[in-house]
């Protein structure tokens, strides 16, 4: 199809409903697909927009009620346009309305006026610069009868530029659904605030984590914490499908931006992961908050947790530890002195002795482990800690708290430096915080007391960021949800979650059809702050291609007989 050529009139709308679009006799109803980025040329301003409803119209009730039979093609082709015609709606997202004509250059045709259609249409008409063309939100409509048309790879990369755009750290994600041109996500913009990666189990989410982790690190947008519950980013994990094959890892793509932490050093072994380090935690290191996170993981009572208040009070950083010592008649004689109730820490100290069967606790560490990490990012280094076989609830929730609580008070205290001393130099390094299963951390009933809740609020306040990776949206606070900045959407079918993308978005209500007509793989609708309108896009392959465009140059993969060996044995536990 001729992007030149007008394939509707817009024919009624509103601001707040969208627009409607009668499709012209020789355009096929078939090919307009929900999701489509389309131009509509108004009198004076040009509106880019989405489309997100198709629907089939007729000029007479007669016809309806006594169709022609499908083997009448004349009959069927002179109702064609005229007395049967296809529909389309619009949701209109930006909008440009030029200062002077010298705005656009035409390439080709006689029109003295940009915004009227020359003997190739609207696409012939290229800016200048990437400068001249200011986006706004839309404040208007275009009148009665405006032509619509396909949008041009210049309308592309007007509105979300392109990848090596000097100005910009722009970063490709994917492409339209429909044409062969990069859509890019502004990268500067995505640092600045918290956000999500959102769909059902098996749409490809760890995928779509890791095209943007990966891109973060290569533009050096900021440096990451990733904690890897499933052992997916950080080294080889295993691709979907009906062959067994496996995907490079960060680790693999940047060895010398990333480095890997595991809590489980005999599975990371297997798995043939080179240069990993170890990572333990002491029962020093605890605090209440850090057991009152995973008080539902460990049956723990608000009873409990008062008393353990006390205890942290009476003992110290040594609380854990003591409580774990003490006899019955030990704890009845504290009781008696302190006010504690007995039966309440006999219980906590029945729930917390699940710790001792957790491979990184430890009484004592011999080094700060959290204080290595914190000099990893420091020095630009991405980090991922993997889990390996301890990716229980309990271990991701406990861990996941410890570090973040304690990464992000190191962070508190750079920012006041730097807010006082003013000095660029003290400027502190933006820090993403990638976290699974994030409606356990951010849910309603706990969000208030969390680190992860206090980071989504803070809006980037003390440059820590998360990026949370759910497949249940719902389950996080609506508040959290509504500070999401920029969301990155696959397939979800259940009303509830779709609802809870569309938390704090205008104009939400007309792309619900757009997110429930995905495919279920390889597609996503991406929205907010780092993009300048919504879009859905064919998400980008994480193949050898992609590796070779994004790995570090001096990257070269050098197999030798003993890493492939741990990979064959890897691949066995996993039963292939």
């Amino acid at each position: 199809m001729n992007s030149g050529q007008p394939l509707g009139s817009v024919i009624q709308g509103s601001l707040t409903e969208g627009l409607e679009v009668r499709l012209h006799p020789d355009i096929s109803v078939e090919d307009m697909r929900v999701g489509k980025f389309l131009v509509v040329q108004g009198m004076r301003s040009r509106f880019f927009c989405m489309l997100t409803d198709v629907a089939l119209g007729a000029a007479n009730a007669r016809i309806i009620a006594n169709p022609p039979s499908w083997e009448d093609t004349f009959l069927r082709d002179v109702l064609a346009g005229s007395g049967t015609y296809g529909t389309i709606n619009l949701a209109p997202m930006l909008m440009f309305t030029p200062e002077s004509e010298e705005s656009f250059s035409p390439t080709n045709g006689k029109s003295a006026n940009p915004f009227l259609p020359s003997v190739k249409g609207l696409a012939s008409f290229v800016p200048q610069t990437s400068t001249t063309m200011e986006l706004l939100p839309v404040k208007t409509i275009p009148s009665h009868f405006s032509q619509v048309y396909e949008a041009s790879v210049d309308d592309f990369r007007r509105v979300f530029g392109w990848e090596d755009d000097p100005q910009r750290r722009n970063f490709s994600i994917g492409k339209p659904l429909d044409m062969d041109v990069p859509v890019c996500i502004d990268l500067n913009r995505f640092v600045e605030r918290s956000n999500g990666v959102f769909g059902k189990s098996g749409t490809g989410k760890s995928f779509l984590t890791r095209l943007l982790l990966a891109g973060v690190i290569r533009k050096n947008a900021a440096v990451n914490l990733i904690f890897d519950m499933h052992s997916e980013y950080g080294w080889e994990a295993v691709a979907e499908g009906k062959n067994v094959n496996t995907v490079k890892g960060l680790k693999q793509l940047f060895p010398s931006k990333v480095e890997v932490y595991t809590l489980d050093p005999e599975s990371t072994k297997r798995r043939g992961v080179r240069d990993a380090q170890e990572l333990y935690l002491s029962y020093e290191q605890i605090e209440v908050e850090d057991i009152k996170l995973c008080s539902r993981d460990l049956g723990l009572s608000d009873a409990a947790l008062d008393n353990a208040n006390i205890l942290y009070s009476e003992f110290g950083k040594s609380w854990i530890v003591q409580l774990l010592n003490m006899t019955n008649e030990e704890i009845e004689m504290f009781c008696d002195e302190k006010r504690g109730h007995k039966g309440s820490i006999m219980a906590l100290q029945r729930k917390l002795l699940r710790m001792d069967s957790l491979k990184y606790m430890r009484a004592v560490c011999p080094q700060n482990y959290i204080s290595k990490i914190v000099q990893c990012l420091e020095s630009g280094k991405n980090v991922v800690i993997e889990f390996g076989s301890q990716s229980n609830m309990l271990s991701y929730m406990l861990v996941t708290n410890m570090i973040t609580r304690r990464i992000h008070e190191h962070y508190v205290k750079k920012a006041d430096k730097f807010l006082q001393s003013k000095n660029p130099n003290d400027r502190p390094t933006p820090l993403m915080i990638t976290i699974e299963e994030a409606h356990r951390f951010l849910d309603p009933a706990i969000v208030q007391s969390t680190i992860f809740g206090t980071i989504a609020r803070e809006l980037r306040k003390y440059f820590v960021t998360l990026l949370v990776v759910d497949q249940r949206p719902s389950g996080i606070d609506n508040e959290v949800m509504s500070q999401i900045g920029t969301r990155i959407t696959a397939l979800l079918n259940d009303e509830k979650d779709i609802d809870a993308i569309f938390t704090g978005v205008s104009g939400g209500s007309g792309l619900r059809s757009v997110l429930a007509k995905l495919d279920s793989k390889q597609q996503a609708l991406i929205l907010g702050h780092a993009v300048p309108m919504p879009v859905v896009v064919r998400t980008r392959p994480y193949d050898a291609t992609f590796y070779e465009e994004i790995g570090e140059p001096a990257w070269e993969e050098k197999p030798d007989a003993e890493v492939f060996a741990a990979a064959e044995l890897a691949k066995a536990d996993l039963g292939f």
